[in-house]
């Protein structure tokens, strides 16, 4: 670990004050607050009684604070957090494609932080987006019309974006921000490897453009009785040395924390009590079943240091995006978590789905299912006190839409080619002969399930029985690719899917019309029905 102290130039001073009139402005008469913590990115002080604090800065410093519970700090005209001040007096030393930071100029002699307070229950709801990563303008207006329209009046109390926000075009960003912007709500981002400054000749320098619009690349906010902790763990290895899995060609990136900020981590948890809810927010998965080309593994030995940081407390949950799957993992001492407990990892669903892949629908929206059969989506985080539970949300779906129901008759599951002799929804066919039932399996996609989520199915009165977690891809989003080349983004295909549970239809069903039903029970142990008819009809022979 670094030492916690910063070789610098100078010594930032300032207050963190209690804003009165809301002007952003520190006026006589307006109270300092103690005991908030304001960091350089390494060293973390707390406030004194008078609000006052100081630290040391070097000529590439961003001084942000902890937004502590039971207030809120501004926000702009995007609804973007105002937290952090930048110094940085000779701006981004480098020339880049994309605008990094302005000069900033001279230390001013008091760096201010206004705050106003704020009832912050202990039972909130949160928006969680994954890779909305919108490529063109076109794609933007795809997030517009397909999440962003619902999310209008929300009663969460704020979101956050967990990285590649864009599709590396960063002058997409004012307009993308705007339209973010538009649920009303603090919004807080995480940086994704798709935010990178791609001509930067290393890490120091490839989040310019992140830092000038969002401000720090890590930092945490309390709400309630929670703290939120946002990580950076796209390591970019600079312009001149490619990666085999970059299909973009300008230079790899690996899944890393670096010394510095698990030092601030670990100096930022030293004020935070071992059994407050700790939620960290990053952009690449602790831990990923996906294709290996899809994503950059994770560093094991920044990941090992994070699992000894967070040992020892009872309440943690950690969310990632990036892989364009959606995964539960659950950490123990094999992997370096101490306890107690196991440590929840959750990777989202995504906004954009197959990166806006696929057919259109009435609204010129593309279908854009996930490589493992999500539709796209986004999650309502649910924080009571300690604990918490994540509920999905398709896009443009009502919110009992849970999973998928599926008819297959082997054809569509291994014998890819004869696709060409059915027609396009014949997995969603409950009509079948009575030589093909017992062929036939039916198949679950419970979009958010994982290792711990319990399927099964029943048929009229018969008792409900176990379905089987399987590794394979779900054979709808499989043919609705392979039917959609033109409409599909190149890298797309069809992968295991992690949340798929399948189970024979009973040899015995007989001719006539009959009603499954299937019990799905969550990772956080919600109840989910779905219902489907099924209809058995005579033999093809006759």
């Amino acid at each position: 670990m670094l030492e916690t102290m910063l070789l610098a130039a100078a010594l930032a001073k300032g207050v963190v004050f209690e804003d009165l009139n809301r002007d952003g402005i520190r006026d006589d008469g307006e109270p300092g607050v103690a005991g908030v913590r304001v960091s350089n990115g390494l060293d973390v002080v707390r406030t004194d009684e008078a609000g006052a604090y100081s630290l040391a800065v070097d000529d590439e410093t961003i001084i942000f604070i902890t937004k502590p519970a039971g207030y809120a700090t501004p926000v702009d005209r995007h609804h973007l957090p105002c937290f952090y001040y930048i110094h940085q007096p000779a701006g981004t030393p480098i020339a880049l494609r994309y605008r990094g930071v302005e000069p900033t100029g001279e230390l001013p002699a008091s760096v201010d932080f206004a705050l106003t307070r704020q009832q912050e229950p202990i039972r909130f709801d949160a928006i969680l987006m994954a890779d909305t990563q919108p490529q063109t303008d076109a794609e933007i207006d795809y997030i517009r019309d397909d999440v962003v329209n619902g999310l209008i009046g929300t009663g969460a109390k704020f979101g956050m974006t967990m990285g590649d926000i864009l599709y590396d075009d960063l002058s997409l960003f004012p307009r993308f921000n705007s339209v973010i912007g538009e649920i009303g709500i603090p919004w807080y981002n995480v940086p994704g490897n798709h935010e990178l400054n791609l001509d930067a000749p290393d890490d120091r320098y490839s989040l310019e453009t992140f830092k000038r619009i969002f401000g720090p690349t890590y930092y945490a906010f309390e709400y309630g009785n929670a703290l939120f902790v946002v990580l950076d763990n796209v390591y970019y290895k600079g312009n001149g040395e490619s990666d085999p899995g970059d299909v973009r060609g300008n230079g790899g990136y690996e899944a890393k924390l670096t010394e510095r900020q698990l030092q601030w981590l670990e100096n930022e948890l030293e004020f935070v009590p071992k059994d407050k809810l700790v939620f960290l927010a990053m952009h690449i998965p602790l831990a990923t079943f996906a294709a290996p080309a899809a994503v950059v593994g994770p560093n094991p030995g920044s990941r090992r240091e994070l699992m000894q940081l967070l040992s020892g407390r009872p309440n943690l949950y950690a969310v990632a995006g990036h892989t364009h799957t959606t995964e539960h993992h659950y950490f123990g001492k094999e992997e370096g978590f101490m306890g107690p407990g196991q440590f929840h990892h959750h990777v989202l669903a995504t906004v954009s789905g197959s990166w806006w892949s696929g057919p259109f629908d009435e609204r010129g929206v593309p279908v854009t299912e996930q490589r493992d059969g999500t539709p796209n989506g986004y999650h309502v985080l649910s924080v009571d006190d300690t604990q918490l539970s994540i509920r999905y949300q398709a896009a443009s779906f009502d919110a009992d839409y849970q999973m998928r129901i599926l008819f297959d008759v082997a054809h569509a599951g291994l014998r890819i080619d004869g696709l060409r002799d059915y027609r396009m929804g014949v997995l969603f066919d409950g009509r079948l002969s009575i030589d093909e039932v017992a062929a036939a399996e039916v198949i679950v996609n419970l979009f958010d399930g994982g290792p711990k989520s319990k399927v099964e199915f029943a048929i009229d009165d018969r008792p409900y029985a176990p379905m089987q977690r399987t590794f394979r891809a779900d054979p709808h989003t499989n043919e609705l690719f392979l039917r959609n080349t033109e409409t599909k983004k190149s890298t797309v295909n069809a992968i295991p899917s992690t949340h798929l549970w399948s189970a024979d239809l009973p040899d015995d069903l007989g001719m006539g019309t009959h009603t499954m039903s299937v019990r799905a029970i969550d990772e956080f142990g919600r109840t989910h029905h779905g219902h489907r008819i099924i209809e058995v009809t005579g033999s093809s022979a006759n």
